[in-house]
């Protein structure tokens, strides 16, 4: 059975902001190489609108080799994106759900592959609401934003959760991987 891997960059007050943080050539090739392994990545639509950025740089290399090279895996990547508002998307690795986030996940889960990816904060939320992350990647950048998205906002449960194990990044990012503790 696939795993359902959720992985996002988080600061170190606890807010998912893409803005407040500035990814380097080694957090870039980290992300390359995690995505060259996903069987799909699910989106929320707003966070696929702001990746729709590497595509736009896939079609258009900045020269910049670490972006340029996330860019392809990225545009290489199945994308299934969860909107209400959207009706088509243009990527051609992109798909809208067709059914529920429960539904389309226990599916993925079932057949053969590699892993699924969750890349989106609401998603993230909303599958450890359902119980149905396997793993949670949390690349935590040294910035404290002071405002923002809160990454874990809404759960109101109390969830324990195992160290996987932790790597390091030159500029001072760190990824915690940790697996969910199963509840009796």
């Amino acid at each position: 059975m696939r795993k359902v891997i959720a992985a996002i960059n988080m600061t170190l007050d606890g807010f998912s902001d893409h803005t407040a943080i500035t990814p380097g050539a080694e957090i870039h090739e980290h992300y390359a190489d995690l995505l060259a392994n996903a069987g799909a990545i699910l989106y929320g639509r707003i966070t696929y609108q702001l990746m729709e950025f590497w595509r736009n740089l896939a079609e258009n290399p900045s020269g910049e080799k670490s972006m340029d090279e996330f860019a392809m895996v990225m545009d290489r990547t199945p994308k299934i994106v969860f909107s209400h508002t959207l009706t088509h998307v243009n990527w051609k690795t992109a798909k809208l759900a067709s059914g529920t986030i429960d539904q389309e996940v226990l599916a993925l889960k079932k057949q053969a592959g590699k892993d699924i990816f969750i890349g989106s904060r609401s998603l993230i939320i909303q599958l450890l609401k359902l119980n149905l992350i396997d793993e949670l990647q949390l690349m935590v950048h040294p910035v404290i934003a002071g405002s923002g998205l809160p990454l874990f906002e809404l759960l109101n449960e109390r969830r324990i959760f195992q160290l996987l194990k932790t790597k390091t990044f030159s500029a001072g990012a760190v990824t915690i991987y940790y697996m969910p503790v199963k509840r009796e």
